[in-house]
Order: C-alpha cells, then sequence, then structure tokens
C-alpha cells in the first residue's frame, strides 16, 4: 500500500476499472465518482470503467452520464477498483465483492478517519471534498468540460456553497480553474444544491417546526420516525440540507439531525461552527467525518441518542478533555 501524487501511477495495465463511492451518495461523492469515469473516458480510451453506486438523485441528473451508472454489482472483475469518498470498505458494502477480486485497488478521500485502504491511496484530512482531492491527481490539461462539471459539483456541496470552514485558498482556486473550463456554475447550485421539491420542503418544514434547543441554546436538535417519512413519502435522499438549515440557527453552535432507518435505530448527522469537533464525536460511535461535519448511527431511543451525543458536545463546550 502506497501514497500516490497522480493517477497515471496505478493506470499502467489498466483495461477495466470499477468506480464507486459510499452507500447514500452526496454531491460529492457522486461528483467525484463522474469526474473520474470522465477523465478516464476523455484520455484513456483503451480503459473500460463503470461507475457502481447505490443510487444517483434526480437533482444530478445534469451530470452526463449519470444514466449509465450501476446500482447492482455484476458478474464482473476489474483490473482496478478506485474507492471515492470512502474512509472504509463498510461505505461501499454493497460492491464489495468487486473490491474484492479486483487486480488493484485504489482510495481517494478526504476524511480524517480514513488510515489507508487498498494498494494505493490519497488522502487529504484538510481538503475542502474528494472532488478537490481528486482534481490534485489529475492533470490539469486532460480535465474536459464533464469532467469540471463533476468536480465543481461535489466541491459545492462539500462546501455549502463555500461557506464552511473547509473552503481554503487551494479551494477557491480550484474552483476558479473549473469555471476556466466552462462550467455554467450557477445552474449547478441552483438545480444541485438549492432547488428542492415540494415534498423536501415539507419535510424540511417539519424538521424546523419540530426542533428544539438544549445546552443552554447552544445545541439545536430535529429528529424524525420512520412514520413520518412514510406520511409525507420520503426517503434518506430528500434530508440531505436538513442539519445545515438547522445550523443557521443564531446563537447555535452545534446542529444535530437524526432519523430513524430501523426500530431504535437512528442515522445522526452533525454540523458544528466554531468549537465543537464533531469528527470526535461520531467516530466515538463508529462513525466519521470531519471536525465541522460528521455523522454516525446510532442505537436507543431519540432521547437516548440525544443524551450520549450532548454528554460529548457538553465537554467539548466546557473545555473538558474526552474520557
Amino acid at each position: 500500500m502506497r501514497n500516490i501524487t497522480r493517477l497515471t501511477e496505478c493506470l499502467k495495465g489498466v483495461r477495466t476499472v470499477a468506480i464507486t463511492g459510499h452507500v447514500r451518495p452526496d454531491g460529492d461523492c457522486i461528483g467525484a465518482c463522474m469526474a473520474l469515469w470522465h477523465y478516464l473516458r476523455d484520455n484513456y480510451p483503451e480503459i473500460e470503467a463503470q461507475v457502481f453506486l447505490e443510487s444517483v438523485p434526480e437533482r444530478f441528473a445534469y451530470l452526463p452520464g449519470t444514466e449509465q451508472v450501476a446500482c447492482q454489482p455484476d458478474g464482473r472483475s476489474f483490473d482496478l477498483f478506485a474507492a471515492l469518498d470512502c474512509s472504509d470498505t463498510e461505505r461501499f458494502a454493497p460492491f464489495m465483492r468487486h473490491y474484492e477480486t479486483a487486480g488493484k485497488r485504489l482510495c481517494v478521500d478526504h476524511h480524517v478517519s480514513n488510515r489507508g485502504l487498498g494498494d494505493f491511496y490519497w488522502i487529504e484530512p484538510e481538503a475542502s471534498s474528494c472532488c478537490e482531492v481528486l482534481f490534485g491527481l489529475m492533470e490539469p490539461e486532460k480535465i474536459g468540460l464533464s469532467a469540471a462539471q463533476a468536480l465543481y459539483t461535489g466541491i459545492v456541496h462539500d462546501t455549502g456553497v463555500f461557506q464552511y470552514s473547509n473552503t481554503t485558498p487551494k479551494t477557491l482556486r480550484t474552483a476558479a480553474f473549473l469555471l476556466e473550463k466552462g462550467v455554467d456554475f450557477a445552474a449547478i447550485i441552483e438545480d444541485s444544491f438549492f432547488q428542492k421539491t415540494y415534498l423536501q420542503n415539507q419535510i424540511l418544514g417539519r424538521a424546523l417546526m419540530e426542533s428544539m434547543l438544549i445546552c443552554d441554546h447552544k445545541v439545536i436538535v430535529s429528529a424524525l420516525r420512520q412514520k413520518d417519512m412514510e406520511f409525507y413519502g420520503v426517503g434518506p435522499e430528500d434530508l440531505e440540507g436538513i442539519v445545515s438549515q438547522l445550523r443557521l440557527t443564531r446563537g447555535v453552535e452545534v446542529a444535530i439531525f437524526l432519523y430513524e432507518t430501523a426500530i431504535a435505530q437512528f442515522k445522526v448527522s452533525m454540523r458544528s461552527k466554531e468549537v465543537v469537533d464533531v469528527s470526535k464525536i461520531a467516530v466515538y460511535y463508529g462513525g466519521g467525518g470531519h471536525k465541522r461535519a460528521a455523522g454516525c448511527t446510532m442505537q436507543g431511543m431519540v432521547h437516548d441518542v440525544v443524551n450520549n451525543l450532548t454528554l460529548h458536545i457538553s465537554r467539548q463546550l466546557e473545555g473538558r478533555p474526552e474520557d
């Protein structure tokens, strides 16, 4: 297992590539997968690449090639398996077969919890997004418009349109370079980040209306149960952005959003502003992420989950060390 600084280092002798990202793929994950797919198609015609993702939400349909994404593994073995935006193998579990049978394995990521995965890897925890990391592995002059659109999409989504603290001068220079490729940045931001369906707006309103302020109003919490999601006819893909909206509440340091995935099991998303490192909390409960954005899956009733999370949050707010 070794670091790489260019994609060419792991493409020698490769004729087939499987590309995948994490379950419940977001904009950064989808953007990275599609960007690599286009980059290979544009510059390595001898390589046959296939993207495997659990799903691609409709709002990303403007990215060319998403209609060719496979949502199920197939019987092939690939020369190279590329895992993007994944900190461990559990994150791409539906396509584990392709990882196990691949001749070589590559991991490109930006999660601080990633300790290295596969035969080749490049991990930059300080990067804004997997797309920013992937951009650094590509030869800039070989990036076409379609790849640039996908990279820009990922950067926009993981930086909250350049408003989160993970936005750096390097991030903005990367975005500027992609704009020079002809990316329609206004359409990408409007269509994939801000625009929501009527049902998504309804469930967002429900989550905001039932939110609570705790920990001296420093933490805001909202939870949705399966019966709520069934009533509105929404799935996990319709809940993206709720925790970020909660985070915008004046005076709040940490936002917590959780939704029920099974009986007494919740998917937890956390966002913080300046003080709390939510990645430490997520890792403690078997999850991962970044200082200001992280998540995990927890067992118990809503109040049990919230109590366990706020125990760690309160320690950090008070400047006390973790146990």
